[in-house]
């Protein structure tokens, strides 16, 4: 009888020590988890503030039927810097070719961001000399405006 005792004793120590195993194997994984997580909210927060501090207007759009051109001026009036190249550009609800678009911020050509209180000058060619454009920042924040008519 002696002998049952250490039996459930020792079974008991050897599931004792397989869960402390276990244990020690998940738990890394669900830290590193909750880790990332926790780093993917943060992120997401810090897009949200960027979309609600982000605001611009289009305070021009003149189409020069000479030279067939639309000029668009875009103020950003909000607290965020914008990347020119992440500005898009829809005209008659289509992406123009890139070669087709020009940019220049306060003047400068080369220009890869759009600060607070700059403005931002689009030159596009578009098919129609009347119709609506779109800008979009990189963040989704868009505006619309009608132009040529």
């Amino acid at each position: 009888m002696g002998d049952v005792g250490f039996s459930v004793s020792g079974s008991a120590a050897i599931i004792f020590v397989g869960v402390m195993v276990a244990a020690g194997i998940a738990v890394p994984s669900l830290v590193g988890s909750m880790g990332a997580l926790a780093d993917s909210q943060g992120e997401q927060v810090d897009r949200g503030i960027d979309a609600l501090n982000t605001e611009f207007n289009i305070t021009s759009a003149t189409y020069n039927s000479s030279i067939s051109t639309l000029t668009l001026k875009v103020k950003n009036t909000g607290s965020t810097t914008l990347g020119v190249n992440g500005t898009s550009v829809l005209v008659g609800g289509e992406i123009p070719d890139n070669g087709d678009v020009t940019t220049e911020v306060e003047g400068d050509s080369s220009a890869g961001l759009w600060l607070p209180g700059d403005t931002l000058t689009i030159t596009v060619n578009p098919a129609d000399s009347k119709g609506r454009v779109k800008i979009a920042a990189e963040n989704g924040i868009a505006e619309t405006t009608e132009y040529g008519g």
